[in-house]
This record gives C-alpha cells, structure tokens and sequence, in this order.
C-alpha cells in the first residue's frame, strides 16, 4: 500500500515499467503486421489488441502488473475468449495505413506524458478526480498511463473493418475490458481507497469485507441501501385494491382521486421482466397516480414473478391469458365496449401482439394504445444486437426445450454490464474497496429487485423478435393461432422514445410510426429508458420533441430535424392527446371491481409484486 508521499525511485521505476511494456507492445505489433503491409488471411485479426495484453493471458489495458500475478479477472472471460466470440467467424481486417496513425499518434502522446514525469495528473475522468491520485505519482501515472492505452485500445476498436455486427462486437468486448481493468478497481493500485483505509485505520477495508460477503449472501452487487424500501409501505403506495388474478397476474384497480372520472377505462401493461412498481415509485414521480389524477378510472397489470410451477409458459399464453384477459376483465369491470390501454418496454411489445390477435379475429376492444420506449420493429436493438446471433439463440431454445426459468439475476446482469462504470464498478469499488454503503434511492431499489421469466417464453421472444425480426412481418409469425398483421390494427396510436436510451434505441422506439397505419403521434424525450419516462410534469425538468402533424419519414434521424424542442415533461402532451379519446365524463365509482366476480382480493400492491427471485 503507498501513502500520498511516494519516494521519487517509486515513481521512477513504475515509469520505466510503463517504458519497458511500451517497447514490449508496439514490438510485438509490428511483428503482427511486418512491414505495415495488408495482414494475410492466416494473421490472427485481433493483434493489434493483444499486443497491448500481458503474455500471459490477462487483459491490462493501462499497462501495468495486475495485482496477483496478473490474474484474470473474476468471472470475466480471457481478452482472447471475448475477440473469439466477437468477430464470430466472420472476416476482419485492419486498414494499415489508420494502425500507423494510430500508432504515431499513441507514440505522441506518451513523450507527452513521459515529459510531464511525476507531475502527471490524470484529468478528465471522475474515477481518478479525487486529491489522492493526484497527491499519489505513482497512482497519478498508473491512471494516466490506463487512460492512454484506453484511448488507443478503442482507436483500435473505431479501425476494425468488418460487418457492423462484427464492429460492434469489438468494441463492446474491448469496452468492457478497459472498464474492468481499471487501476480504481483494485485496491492495489487505487489511491483513493488506500488513503481511506489509512485514515479510518483499516475500518474501511473491515467494512468493505462485510459488505463483499452480504452481497455475496444476497447474490448481487448493492447499489442501494435496500433495507430502507419495502414495496407497498414506502414504494408503490397509490391506493388501490387487486380485483382479479390468474397464475400469471394479478390485476389493480385505484382509487379515483377526482369526483367524476372519463367512461373509457385506463389499462397500463408494464413489463414482465421487470416490476411494475416503476410506474409508482412515489407520489410525486408516480405515473399511475399521474394517470388517476387527470380522471382516468385506472388498472394496473402486476405480473407473478414466475416459479417452477410457470416454468413452461409461452409467449402466446402471455398474451392469451394475461394481456388479452387484461383487456376483457378491465372491460367487463366497467361495463364498457373499448378502454385506453398503454405498454411499457416489453409491456408494449405485448400489447402491440395482442391487438393484432385481437384483429385477426375481427375484434377491436382497445379505443387507444400508447407505447412508451416499445420495440415491434427490431430492425434497431443498439447494443443488446451484440449479444444475439443464431449460436445463441439455438443455446437458448436448447436449454428451454423442457421448460425452465431464465433466472432474473442473470438478466439484470446483462443490464447492468450495458453500463458497467456506473451499474457495476462504480459500487465494487465504494462498495468493497472503500467500505461505503450506497445511500437510499428508490429507483435503484427498484433496479435490484428483479423477475424471472419462463423460459420458453424468452426463447420464443428472442428468435422471432431479436434474430428474425417476424412480428412486423405480415402473415410470417402466429401467436394464439393468428397470423400477426398490424395493417389490420387501425386505432389511434401514441409512440413515445427516449433519445438516450441504450435497450429501446430511438431509432427503434420511432421503428412503430411506420407499423401501424390508423393516426399516429410520435413524441421523443430527453434522458433514457427509464429516466426518459419518468419525468412528472410538476417538475418541469428536461424537453421533450414533437414533429409536424401526421409527418413521419421512414428514418428517424429526419423526423428528428423537423421536429420542435418544447421545455418539460411529455407527460402533458400525451394527457391531451388522451383526454378527447376518453369519452364521458362519470361518476366516479365508489367500490372497486363489481359485485361478487370481481370483488376486491386484497389492498393494493397485491401479493405477486412482492415476490422476489
């Protein structure tokens, strides 16, 4: 361990290390490409990138000894098993006049951070901002030495030629390995932590322990204080009852909060593969209470966090037996001929199937639909395209052949390694280097508490969907035994993306303007997949984009240009544009559910929303 005064000789002879190992990477380069010449067939596509790896297998991107004799990192494949699964068989090359100015360029900057000597400062990244790296040299030219090789790492990345799946892969692989392989990520070489086990006199490095194995007992990393949240008490608190369940959901009805609500009832279908308490966080953010505050009588699906006993469950049984019952229950509650529905994420991916079921049979019992960041198409899945090919999708269906359930760890996971600085190191290194335990925050509680899903379900989804894009596909996919076609969905449709979002793409989200051919209205948000959609109107916070009217060009990057910023949430605009489709204005009624076949079974958030994985 080093203190924030480190002997000039330290400093020194980490320099020359750095030296040693830059010599060492750009010799082995040039053997990988003799004579700057066009690599042959033969030449192994990925030396440029293992010529920055130590021989001895493990990724070290900022060019130094991984403590441990350079072992691997946990749970994270060699650098040379992630290029394998990257370029996937299909054929890379490297222009070699870019590697050259690549390499010119890397050599340029390391005279400059060889001349700045142990006056170096590490800029430009929150990870080394605080005092300690700064006061620490050899941890100053640690990080800075990390943020060049980084640099010249993803230069490498931006070079490859190849197909754009191909490219993307690279990139994300080599991304996830100079995030991994960061010098704050090991106690070793991360100043900050070190200086505050020496003030706390070890306490921090005690604490940390203990946090490692809670959250080792817990089976994952904390990104919140999770003991500050129960659902039902201080999240998810919009009064309601459940008025109807089945083995895969559980439906709320609220409590109206204004004396007369609109004759058209109000369905919300969120995803599956999360829980729907995101629409109800707390009041003041609550989409569900927004929606029962501008008059609308409001139903809620709550999805069972599938068992063993779900562990068979398909697609069209989700939509048959949850979404489409949704609908009729939510219509024989009330006594109406159509209602107002929305979907969420997956959530309207299901809505969306379900209407075009409910059309092929001639049946239209949904007045409106609003799809918030919802893929139909997926042409446009960003960075979760890298993770799909036939290979993966044959495992998958393999492995749910008989049933099973894909473990909802597993899946927030992946999620979290979309964003790995902020959802993943971020806390390993607060968490265990630094003996901190995260503060309390709702969402991230939220976040933690993940679903399963039926495997037979996922599988179907992610062959039909992710690989071969059939739901948009007239006549090409049956669900429920019709054939999927949305020229035959013809209701009024309100299309949310968020402009940010990393698991529904803008690209992707706007992808349903071109699906459905009755009057359409798309709007984008600032911020992301979740953020992007929940943004109270009361707080007045980010912009949203709308369009002119009834115009939607099929590339998304044109709606874009002709499309007006306003200030605040879009939350507004949408509540307008559900008003005039919500009939009547009614009584307000005074139970939930109606009579003895739907009466209520229990206050809400219901019992399903409070299993956990």
């Amino acid at each position: 361990m080093t203190s924030g005064k480190t002997p000039p000789n330290e400093w020194l002879d980490t320099a020359q290390q750095f030296q040693q190992n830059l010599i060492e990477q750009w010799t082995r380069m040039a053997q990988a490409f003799p004579g700057a010449a066009a690599q042959s067939a033969a030449s192994d596509p990925f030396a440029a990138f293992k010529a920055f790896m130590p021989q001895s297998g493990a990724a070290n991107p900022f060019g130094m000894a991984m403590p441990g004799g350079a072992a691997a990192l946990p749970g994270l494949p060699a650098m040379g098993e992630l290029f394998n699964q990257a370029n996937n068989g299909q054929p890379v090359s490297f222009d070699p006049a870019q590697l050259l100015e690549i390499q010119n360029g890397y050599l340029k900057e390391v005279a400059g951070l060889w001349n700045q000597g142990p006056n170096v400062k590490p800029a430009g990244d929150r990870r080394f901002a605080s005092d300690a790296w700064a006061s620490n040299p050899v941890a100053a030219f640690a990080a800075a030495a990390y943020l060049l090789n980084a640099r010249t790492l993803m230069s490498l990345a931006d070079a490859v030629q190849g197909d754009a799946k191909t490219r993307s892969r690279v990139r994300f692989a080599v991304q996830q390995w100079i995030d991994a392989s960061a010098p704050s990520n090991f106690l070793a070489f991360n100043a900050e932590a070190q200086q505050k086990a020496i003030d706390t006199q070890g306490e921090s490095i005690a604490k940390g322990v203990a946090n490692l194995l809670h959250d080792i007992k817990q089976g994952h990393v904390s990104m919140t204080d999770e003991s500050v949240f129960e659902v039902g008490r201080n999240v998810a608190t919009t009064e309601g009852a459940v008025v109807f369940e089945n083995e895969l959901f559980q439906l709320i009805e609220y409590k109206p909060l204004t004396a007369k609500v609109y004759e058209r009832p109000f369905l919300l279908v969120p995803p599956c593969i999360n829980k729907f308490y995101i629409l109800d966080l707390q009041p003041e953010n609550s989409l569900i209470r927004y929606c029962v505050e501008q008059g609308h009588r409001t139903f809620v699906v709550s999805w069972r966090n599938p068992d063993e006993s779900l562990a068979n469950k398909t697609w069209d049984e989700y939509i048959e037996d949850a979404v489409i019952k949704a609908i009729a229950v939510t219509q024989d509650i009330t006594s109406v001929e159509t209602i107002n529905a929305l979907g969420f994420c997956v959530g309207g991916t299901m809505l969306g199937t379900a209407l075009a079921v409910l059309a092929a049979r001639g049946e239209e019992p949904v007045h409106s639909a609003t799809l918030l960041t919802t893929l139909l198409d997926f042409s446009d899945t960003g960075i979760l395209d890298v993770f799909i090919d036939e290979n993966f999708v044959k495992y998958r269906e393999m492995q749910f052949a008989q049933g099973g359930l894909m473990p909802g760890r597993d899946l927030a996971t992946t999620f979290s390694f979309l964003r790995p600085n902020d959802l993943v190191w971020n806390y390993v290194v607060g968490n265990y280097l630094k003996g901190e335990t995260p503060p309390p925050f709702d969402l991230l509680y939220w976040n933690s508490d993940s679903t399963n899903l039926p495997g037979p379900y996922y599988a179907w989804y992610l062959r039909q969907m992710y690989l071969e894009n059939n739901l948009i596909k007239p006549g090409k996919v049956k669900v429920c035994g019709e054939k999927i076609d949305f020229r035959k969905v013809k209701l009024p449709v309100y299309i949310y993306g968020s402009r940010e979002d990393h698991i529904v793409p803008i690209g992707g989200a706007y992808g349903s303007t071109q699906v459905f051919p009755g009057k359409k209205r798309f709007v984008m948000g600032a911020s992301g997949h979740i953020a992007g959609v929940i943004n109270p109107a009361s707080k007045g916070k980010r912009s949203h984009w709308i369009g002119p009217a009834g115009k939607f060009p099929a590339d998304v990057k044109d709606w874009i240009a002709s499309a007006t910023e306003h200030p605040g949430s879009w939350w507004t605009d949408w509540s307008a544009w559900l008003k005039p489709l919500a009939g009547k204005q009614i009584a307000a009624p005074k139970t939930y559910g109606r009579g003895k076949a739907y009466a209520a079974i229990e206050p809400a958030p219901g019992r399903y929303v409070k299993a956990k994985a």
